[in-house]
């Protein structure tokens, strides 16, 4: 069974940054963020350095600079993290958590006809 993680809102902002690129420098990263978060480069490297303390990125040496790569995958941490949400805020229960966003309009009719089709596939209806 594959490692879950859960990660902090600028923690999931940098892999994301290295999922779509397979591999970035710490001043990749910094300028992929830049307008979203205004972050300053040495906290981008600070975070970096920590998330390579916890297994979830890597880095090789190219000259003088570091460049990164996940080791993490974006489902392991989507089932952690979703996983997480559904037991703090739905007290385990999934199917509260279709309800809520049924019900705040979180999901279209579009949508509905695609989770309706994903329910007859898991019941091996055609």
């Amino acid at each position: 069974m594959p490692q879950t993680h859960k990660l902090g809102d600028l923690q999931l902002a940098i892999v994301r940054v290295l999922w779509a690129r397979g591999t970035a420098s710490a001043s990749e990263v910094h300028a992929a963020l830049l307008d979203e978060r205004g972050l300053a480069l040495t906290t981008i490297k600070t975070m970096l350095r920590k998330m390579e303390d916890r297994g979830i990125v890597i880095h090789r040496a190219d000259g003088r600079q570091f460049i990164y790569r996940a080791l993490i995958a974006e489902s392991d941490v989507r089932e952690g993290m979703v996983g997480d949400l559904v037991q703090r805020m739905f007290y385990g229960n999934s199917t509260a958590l279709v309800s809520h966003l049924i019900e705040a309009g979180e999901i279209d009719a579009d949508e509905l006809k695609d989770l309706r089709a994903l329910l007859a596939k898991k019941r091996g209806k055609p």
